[in-house]
């Protein structure tokens, strides 16, 4: 049945080719007959009928075999290793996949027809591209030959239909109420924050929960690679999103250039998806400058190995004394949130830090909550440049009456 499955998929990308951009409907019609037409020849039941409606028409029209793992909800990852090995992530455990790509070429038409769908290039000359699915805002990383030695790598990261709030983690246990407390007025008091952690330690998610917080009446820029946050309830909201050249001469757009231009678009806060190089340089002088508030995510292994990985960044871009670096990031950065991922896929705070000026040298790092040997997330001391919250708490008073 492979044999004749793979017959009449050809048969319909030739009809689809040779017609006029048709819906999904006029799609659904042309398949039925195909199957009506082998029915006549085959005892399908009405089961194998209707699998086969739904393989045809994801075959072609949509992503194949990974279409049934994209649509379901408690997916959050999809890694195919080639075209017979596919794993997804559920709950944060990895598992194996038990369908495959028929063929290499049915696995690469995913892969083009995806990096079209966001005019994205990806083939030998290029062969890395990130870009995004268009029914869901997934996100897409792509890794083709000869970088990838056993076939077209995709990882497909899924978010949530529904943001995450800071509620629901709480609920989760990856955060107490009483830190959350903390971060919703900190948040609201415009003291700046990068939030730290490993793959998959949920930093996005993290992100998009923090700017639950932010006062509604302000102007809002993000900035993203490729387009994931999910910023709600904010009407002035402008979102950028980096592009790459392609060959068609089209330039280049980087994080740097976007943070420049939002620098220059009167923002109340500027929130950076993902500082990963020479940007976190341009990050700190829109921190410096009067954009106090904003957020953005790093990969880092502790709070304080976040200082070394934003002067290393920073050091992609501009070649400036490494004292010079740290006194921008001490004036800048006001509070860092490192994120954990555990053996069993949970996800948790594990610290918050207020960065203390200097020390010499050397930025101060005050550690107000970490997580314990039990798991719990633990006060360690109170803020200390509290100046900001004071005023918070001082219009707040001020409505009351």
């Amino acid at each position: 049945m492979s044999e004749r499955k793979e017959q009449m998929r050809l048969r319909l990308r030739n009809e689809l080719e040779e017609r006029d951009e048709l819906t999904e409907e006029e799609i659904s019609d042309l398949i039925d007959e195909l199957i009506l037409e082998v029915g006549s020849r085959e005892k399908l039941s009405l089961r194998e009928k209707e699998e086969l409606q739904k393989e045809l028409l994801f075959s072609v029209r949509k992503l194949d075999v990974l279409q049934e793992l994209v649509d379901d909800p408690t997916v959050t990852e999809i890694m195919v290793n080639g075209f017979r090995h596919i794993f997804y992530e559920r709950n944060g455990k990895i598992r194996q996949w038990e369908r495959q790509f028929p063929s290499p070429e049915r696995l690469e038409d995913v892969v083009q027809q995806i990096a079209g769908q966001c005019n994205r290039i990806v083939n030998e000359q290029r062969p890395i591209v990130d870009a995004r699915l268009q029914e869901n805002g997934a996100r897409v990383n792509i890794v083709l030959s000869p970088i990838a030695l056993e076939g077209p790598i995709v990882t497909i990261r899924r978010f949530p239909d529904d943001p995450i709030t800071m509620r629901d983690l709480i609920r989760s246990g990856s955060i107490t109420q009483e830190a959350a407390d903390l971060l919703k007025d900190l948040t609201e008091a415009s003291y700046s924050m990068v939030i730290g952690g490993g793959t998959s330690t949920g930093k996005t998610t993290f992100l998009n929960a923090l700017s639950g917080f932010i006062p509604k009446d302000e102007r809002i820029i993000t900035i993203e690679d490729n387009a994931e946050l999910q910023i709600q309830n904010v009407d002035n909201l402008v979102r950028l999103e980096a592009r790459m050249a392609n060959l068609e001469g089209t330039q280049e757009i980087t994080i740097r250039d976007l943070i420049k231009t939002a620098l220059r678009m009167r923002p109340d806060r500027i929130i950076v998806g993902e500082v990963r190089g020479a940007e976190a340089g341009d990050f700190l002088i829109g921190l410096n400058t009067g954009h106090a508030g904003s957020l953005g995510t790093a990969h880092a292994n502790t709070a304080r190995d976040m200082i070394g990985r934003i002067e290393m960044m920073v050091l992609m871009g501009v070649a400036l004394p490494v004292p010079v670096i740290r006194r921008q990031i001490a004036g800048g950065i006001e509070i860092l949130i490192q994120l954990t991922r555990d053996a069993d896929g949970t996800r948790a705070v594990e610290e918050i830090a207020e960065i203390d000026g200097m020390q010499g040298d050397e930025v101060c790092i005050r550690t107000l909550y970490r997580r314990d040997r039990k798991g719990t997330l633990c006060r360690q001391a109170d803020l200390k440049h509290r100046e900001k919250l004071e005023k918070l708490y001082e219009r707040r008073k001020a409505k009351t009456y």
